[in-house]
């Protein structure tokens, strides 16, 4: 499982390790790693043009040590310094012993533009806001030359804890981060200006606490979760999900949450609602009911409100159920926020970002720049596992105070109509098969990312393709 940590929590793990190490070992560690990255990309170091963007931190003396290692290998290397009178003392003598050298901001333009390679070590970890003017005309002289763009730990100018980016951020191609992966690495919209990223173990595995700021699950975290029947098993040890979807304008999402359901490995499914006669033409072995979820017979999970339209009171009679119960689409804006947060069993509910911002009453982008804010926040409100579904896929536990899982393995061929049904019909079969709200959430959104995958394979896909590539996603998985 890969994990995050705060900076508080990164730092005084650093302090803790360094009194054990001899001075500027850590540093070094990390210099080193750094190296051999950037070498990698370069292919040939012999030659080669590296530019470091130098600030006044431990992220520039970082960037000033790796760019002595590569100048040691005879490539050409010019730190831009942009603090000159509080640049990392040792890193700068390095450098100059390998032979760099160093130029101002306002004569950096010719260099950057003549890079092969430019390493940001503008702003570390502990950095707030966005860039400052003078890095900002940096940073977008780097955006428009061809460099390949390495950042130091975390891209200059995003927030390390939170993912948000606020202002000018250096875009890099790939991101070489020490000791554990931090939040704003995993979580939108930062993620999207780490490019790849690269961990390089520099001890602190020994010294960093249990719990993290942030989870991801791993193929064999999924394998290990994922629920396998046996030689006794029958449907209802496999799981019996209720599906009380769709309407009469949207027939297609009962349709679509049946379809997640069944490729999720349910044992049977249960429709409630006005579409049973497409749902039954499309898996004629649904067991369909018009009698209203109390009286549609024995269930394990249900799922409620995949184009559900105004029907208010089924929400409510699903929320009544002793049962895991999976909220979405419809359902969120018709249940009632007491009964919520009154369930005893879990809920399990899966906004998208806009159907996040009705329920927090904020503006749609406000939940897109501040993903990791308002899953917790809505979590805490409900009192509920919450899976708010993004370009990352987040899911906090019910209180949101724990760890939250972050999912990237979807593709942006999942933004299509009737993906997220699929993925609620998905998710509540492994919730009827015994897994607690957030790993179903959390596993479900892992495969529902991996068969948009597969299914879109770099073309237009629909939710339809995408139910259908779930068992190609399941046995990936097992690999």
């Amino acid at each position: 499982m890969r994990t995050a940590y705060r900076v508080e929590t990164v730092r005084r793990a650093e302090r803790e390790l360094m009194a054990r190490l001899p001075e500027g070992a850590l540093m070094q560690r990390a210099a080193a790693g750094l190296a051999a990255a950037c070498a990698d990309l370069l292919g040939r170091v012999y030659g080669r043009r590296v530019a470091l963007l130098v600030g006044s931190g431990d992220n520039g003396g970082d960037a000033l040590y790796a760019g002595a290692r590569l100048a040691r290998r005879g490539a050409g290397v010019t730190a831009v310094l942009l603090a000159p009178g509080r640049t990392h003392a040792g890193g700068l003598a390095a450098l100059r012993r390998a032979g760099g050298r160093t130029v101002a901001p306002e004569g950096a333009e010719g260099v950057l533009r003549g890079a092969d390679l430019v390493l940001d070590g503008i702003v570390g970890i502990g950095g707030k806001g966005g860039l400052r003017p003078d890095a900002a005309a940096l940073a977008a002289v780097v955006a428009d030359a061809r460099a390949v763009v390495v950042a130091v730990d975390l891209p200059s100018g995003v927030d390390a804890d939170t993912g948000e980016v606020h202002g000018s951020a250096v875009r890099a191609d790939l991101t070489v981060t020490f000791g554990t992966h931090k939040p704003g690495l995993l979580v939108d919209p930062a993620r999207e200006y780490a490019g790849s990223v690269r961990l390089v173990d520099i001890g602190l595995g020994e010294v960093l606490p249990a719990a993290p700021e942030l989870t991801a699950l791993q193929h064999a975290d999924v394998a290990a979760l994922l629920p396998v029947p046996g030689g006794e098993s029958d449907k209802y040890r496999r799981g019996v999900v209720g599906i009380a979807a769709g309407s009469a304008r949207y027939p297609g999402a009962a349709v679509l949450a049946v379809a997640g359901a069944l490729r999720g490995g349910a044992g049977a499914v249960r429709y409630v609602g006005p579409a049973g006669d497409a749902v039954i033409a499309r898996f004629p072995g649904t067991l369909v009911s018009d009698r209203g979820p109390r009286q549609a017979g024995r269930v394990q999970a249900w799922v409620v409100g995949p184009g559900a339209g105004d029907d208010a009171k089924t929400v409510a009679e699903v929320l009544t159920a002793d049962v895991p119960v999976l909220i979405d689409a419809d359902g969120l804006r018709l249940a009632d926020a007491d009964a919520v947060r009154a369930r005893k069993a879990p809920t399990l509910m899966t906004p998208h970002a806009g159907e996040a911002a009705a329920l927090l009453g904020v503006a749609r982008e406000e939940v897109e720049g501040a993903r990791l804010r308002c899953v917790r926040e809505l979590a805490a409100r409900y009192r509920a596992t919450v899976l708010l579904k993004g370009s990352t896929t987040l899911v906090a536990d019910a209180g949101g105070e724990g760890a939250v899982r972050v999912n990237a393995t979807g593709t942006a061929w999942l933004a299509t109509a009737g993906s997220g049904d699929v993925l609620s019909g998905l998710a509540g079969s492994l919730l009827a098969a015994g897994l607690d709200a957030l790993d179903a959430g959390s596993t479900g959104a892992y495969l529902h990312g991996l068969a948009g995958r597969f299914a879109a394979d770099g073309a237009p896909v629909g939710a339809h393709e995408v139910a259908g590539a779930i068992q190609q996603a399941w046995r990936s998985v097992g690999e």
